[in-house]
């Protein structure tokens, strides 16, 4: 388990976090994770998990498994592989990558039989609330139309962050979904999450180290 509370970092396809930009961008993190003490960790493409894994010290998350056992399954990305590859973690569910619910039960699974952390995505309380029945490490509320905008959940639906907060217990819950400010994560933390996940208020920031710093500050 990681040390509460936490920033994961995903990185998704954006051009400039591929390749030697993933590295640039974990290594980013790993700065701010220093100075600040805070956990910080960053979800990579899976050809990426390698060369990120050995540039930098913090946590690195598979951005998606699948939950196929090995074998004949062209293109799938096997939960041993990325475990292998350096990966400590898996997300799982996302808007951008969202599965039927015994797709994701078998992934939570398979993930765990493998030895990573599963943060799962939900997009609403109620499904939040069935998530939380596969005992995943973390629960990431992030209702999809606010992803990617301007305006954080935190501030547009707090009251779907606090139903969240406050229907489960015993899973720590992180608040996504245009969280761009350090308002924003304190705002989060005053609903009752223990960490943010975010993507495009980092990675496409014109000073994401700042960014990183501020959310770090806020969280503490």
């Amino acid at each position: 388990m990681l040390k509460l509370p936490v920033i994961v970092v995903n990185c998704k396809a954006y051009e400039n976090c591929v390749g030697e930009g993933a590295v640039r961008m974990a290594g980013i993190c790993e700065r701010v994770a220093k100075l600040m003490k805070t956990t910080i960790a960053v979800a990579v493409e899976t050809a990426d998990i390698y060369h990120v894994k050995m540039a930098v010290g913090i946590p690195v998350f598979a951005q998606h498994i699948d939950a196929d056992e090995p074998g004949p399954h062209t293109g799938d990305v096997l939960p041993e592989s990325v475990k292998d590859a350096g990966a400590v973690g898996t997300l799982l569910n996302h808007s951008e990558k969202k599965l039927t619910f015994p797709v994701l039960k078998k992934s939570v699974e398979r993930a765990k039989k493998a030895g990573l952390l599963t943060l799962v995505c939900a997009a609403t309380p109620e499904e939040a609330k069935k998530i939380a029945e596969l005992k995943p490490d973390f629960i990431a509320i992030e209702p999809p139309e606010l992803i990617g905008g301007n305006i954080s959940v935190s501030k547009a639906k707090p009251e779907v962050v606090t139903a969240t907060t406050k229907a489960i217990k015993n899973i720590p819950i992180l608040c996504g979904a245009g969280v761009k400010t350090k308002e924003d994560v304190r705002k989060a933390v005053q609903l009752g999450v223990k960490g943010i996940l975010v993507a495009s208020g980092v990675t496409l920031a014109k000073n994401p180290e700042q960014v990183l710093k501020d959310f770090a500050a806020a969280l503490q």
